[in-house]
């Protein structure tokens, strides 16, 4: 086995150090490298195809993050106990990682290329996606494959201080009110070289909207610029390191071998001359039309058009005639915006497109909205559901459960084509998780609001940002199902073009000036504080100002959508939908958990039972929470009537007689429920009335759980325990067969035993008695019935001690 490379370098501001490690692991792939965060380690491998495959006209790179529950010591929790399809968080690292690599090829590269990182070690403290960015450039870096690279990345957590703190564990996340991942390249092969930033994915923190009204500052387009800037030093020395990892591979091994592999264009210069040349006014006139539709159909017209014009003189080259027309129609459309300010709808820059929200569209459903922007169009719906319906995570990082889940579907007839529907795609899990992240900060905790919270966005057009359409759409559906959110939330898509040394800055970019454009970026937030951030830039560098005044350009917009959406609704209402389960929750001592569900649950199914209400108890270890829900509200407030009177039990009376229910058979008796959290025992010896006045064999001959009847309390001893009698029609008929009876004969000897235990002040003095007078009628019945059965036991007959249970004497 060949000895490792390895190189590591202490990160500024830190107690931790970043280490890098090749030539051991995996060395049939092109690259492989082993990255570490203090005790989390990411096996990053790379490796792509030495020819073309026929017909690919994309580039094919696909990355996979394989989250191994070995890595945390855990098995997984599937039926089949091994990893499965991957989970939302490794289907957003792979976008995390592809969105900074895939612009780093060259343009033309059709080879494939797939990336692999493997979560070999989870310390449960320093999350492995900045680990698997890092390592994933670092593996391209020595693998040959044409790469410019590195690509250096960074988490950044925003304290209740007002302090940007590089690379958080995942408390020191949880404790902040915002968070940062940032990855960019070096402009220069000098180490202090500036960072050109590429890919950001940032969102506030759950509860950070407390945090903000308990005095921590809010994140605003300022501050989140300063985050940006600041992270660059981290991201240099990322960067930094795998030039180091390089140079020792290459003392080590010798030279990296760079793959052979061969550049495809799309069309030939002479071919895009002449489609200008015969094209450019036909394509310039079909990008005037300011509908969708009748500007696809238009450019396809001129497609056919000048395809038809060039076809005698590129006979075999319509795919590049093609290719030409769609270059040319970038090239219009991008010189339009920068050099007269229009765009392709007729927009200037700062312009957003018609808006319009709705609320309350299906009935049965929790909370419904609709909210368009032009051409886009999302509705959403909100279901509320009890805390047990809250998402179990199965995963290798320190969350357990996910309260809050939103689902984003994204149907092809929203784009008007046909195409597959079932499971969601990675892009849909990542808009999804986007629009998501956007909300968690506003959402009530458990503590204010139990219930947990589902809400799915369905695309049903789409021309343009559909993930922030869903974050403006689900502010709306959540506050019309009486969610109490802190503040009503809105996001915009916003577009970049650099041409000619000029930066223009769109507001609201349709899906043509994504395509065409060089940066989007999406901001979701409350009128004063940004909660989500989603940027992509394809062009090296971009300063601060231009930034600075594109994040300012978003609030305005932003600003002009929450008015709409409040327009529609101002607030969350103050109850939930009828249709929706009613919830209250109470806090319990945590010594009262017990009472409260009962034996084998019996107490807390009963309650569920007889109120009809869902009933969840839980507890963090120091106090417990009751969860009480049901869609009738009376059902629940007769559940926690119950509740309550178990923790503070009423004071059962003697003498006083009680409504009672079976809730627990022994063999000595039966446990009868008088009221809430009060039982009483009724003994053996005091149920002849229900066999008639004979003797009781087993109790279950005579009684059942769930049985009602009505019982006396006795007695109550000093401890509170409560001992009962029968009551109502059986009231009195135990002492009255009882005073026609002789005593027993004699004393049974586990009789006298027993006796003699209890009663140790009691004289042992054996005294006979005379035999009971049922025990005789029962030989003679059995006698009629069957036959004669023998001559009498003797020890009856004279009085001596039996083990038979119908000799023992009565107690009272």
């Amino acid at each position: 086995m060949n000895d490792a490379i390895r190189v590591s370098r202490p990160l500024t501001g830190t107690d931790k150090t970043l280490s890098f490690e090749a030539g051991r692991l995996a060395q049939l792939a092109d690259g492989a490298v082993l990255a570490r965060l203090g005790d989390t380690m990411v096996l990053a491998t790379v490796t792509a195809s030495r020819s073309v495959r026929e017909g690919m006209d994309f580039f094919p790179l696909t990355v996979d993050i394989e989250e191994r529950a070995y890595a945390a010591g855990k098995i997984p929790g599937s039926f089949f106990r091994r990893e499965g399809r991957p989970s939302d968080q490794a289907i957003l690292i792979c976008r995390l990682i592809d969105r900074p690599l895939r612009p780093s090829f060259p343009k033309g590269f059709r080879n494939e290329v797939q990336v692999v990182g493997t979560v070999m070690s989870a310390d449960q403290e320093n999350p492995h996606d900045i680990l698997a960015i890092n390592a994933a450039s670092a593996a391209l870096m020595i693998s040959g494959i044409p790469f410019d690279g590195p690509i250096g990345a960074v988490r950044m957590a925003f304290t209740t201080e007002g302090e940007w703190r590089a690379h958080p564990t995942y408390a020191e996340g949880d404790a902040s009110s915002f968070e940062l991942v940032v990855a960019g390249r070096a402009l220069s092969e000098d180490p202090d070289s500036d960072v050109a930033i590429m890919m950001v994915e940032a969102g506030g923190t759950a509860g950070s909207f407390d945090m903000y009204a308990e005095g921590a500052p809010k994140v605003s387009e300022d501050v989140l610029s300063a985050g940006l800037e600041a992270s660059k030093v981290w991201i240099r020395e990322a960067i930094n390191l795998q030039r180091e990892l390089v140079s020792a591979v290459v003392s080590e091994r010798g030279p990296i071998t760079p793959m052979p592999y061969q550049l495809f264009r799309d069309y030939e210069d002479d071919v895009l001359a002449r489609v200008e040349a015969v094209g450019a006014t036909l394509v310039a006139d079909a990008n005037r039309l300011t509908v969708k539709q009748e500007r696809a159909a238009a450019l396809d017209e001129a497609t056919v058009a000048i395809v038809a014009q060039l076809s005698d003189e590129f006979a075999d080259r319509v795919g590049e005639i093609k290719a030409a027309v769609k270059a040319l129609t970038k090239q219009l459309v991008r010189r339009r915006i920068v050099d007269e300010g229009v765009r392709i709808d007729g927009r200037t820059a700062v312009d957003i497109r018609p808006l319009s929200a709705e609320i309350d569209l299906f009935p049965m459903t929790h909370g419904s909205a609709l909210f368009q922007r032009g051409e886009t169009q999302v509705v959403n719906v909100t279901t509320l559901g009890m805390p047990r319906m809250r998402q179990q995570i199965d995963s290798i990082t320190p969350d357990e459960w996910r309260r809050y889940m939103h689902h984003y579907n994204f149907p092809p007839y929203s784009v008007g084509e046909t195409g597959r529907v079932g499971s969601p795609k990675r892009r849909e899990v990542g808009h999804g998780m986007l629009a998501e992240r956007a909300l968690v900060p506003v959402l009530p905790s458990e503590e204010e609001f139990a219930y947990s919270l589902r809400v799915v966005s369905d695309v049903l057009q789409s021309n343009g940002s559909t993930s922030m359409a869903s974050v403006c759409g689900s502010t709306l559906s959540l506050m019309a199902a009486g969610v109490p959110i802190k503040a009503p939330v809105a996001g915009i898509a916003m577009g970049l073009v650099y041409d000619g040394g000029r930066y223009v800055t769109l507001t609201d970019i349709l899906g043509a000036e994504d395509a065409f454009g060089d940066m989007d970026f999406k901001v979701a937030g409350t009128a004063d504080a940004v909660t989500a951030l989603q940027l992509d830039t394809k062009i090296d560098g971009l300063p601060a100002d231009v930034l600075s005044k594109a994040l300012h350009q978003a609030k305005q917009a932003r600003l002009t959508i929450l008015d709409v959406i409040t327009s529609a609704i101002a607030q969350p209402r103050s109850n939930v939908a009828e249709v929706a389960p009613k919830i209250v929750s109470l806090e319990i001592p945590i010594d009262k958990i017990g009472e409260v569900i009962g034996p084998k649950g019996k107490v807390i199914n009963t309650l569920q039972q007889e109120t009809g209400a869902d009933i969840a108890v839980d507890d963090n270890g120091v106090v417990g929470t009751v969860t009480i829900g049901a869609k009738d509200g009376r059902a629940v407030e007769e559940a926690r009537r119950r509740i309550e009177m178990i923790l503070d039990p009423p004071t059962a009376e003697v003498g006083v007689i009680y409504p009672g229910r079976v809730v627990n058979l022994a063999k000595f008796g039966a446990f009868v429920s008088i009221m809430p959290g009060r039982d009483g025992l009724l003994h053996i010896s005091k149920m002849s009335p229900l066999n008639g006045g004979r003797r009781i064999g087993q109790v279950e001959d005579v009684l059942e759980l769930g049985q009602v009847l009505e019982v006396r309390v006795d007695d109550i001893d000093p401890q509170g325990k409560v001992s009962l009698s029968l009551a109502g029609e059986f009231a009195g008929m135990e002492d009255d067969d009882a005073s026609d009876r002789p005593r027993p004969a004699r004393e049974s000897t586990r009789g006298r035993d027993r006796e003699g235990s209890r009663e140790g002040s009691r004289e042992g003095s054996r005294r006979a008695a005379p035999v009971s007078a049922f025990e005789a009628a029962f030989e003679a019945e059995l006698a009629d019935e069957i036959g004669d059965l023998g001559p009498a036991s003797p020890s009856l007959a004279e009085g001596e001690g039996s083990t038979r249970r119908g000799s023992r004497p009565r107690r009272r």
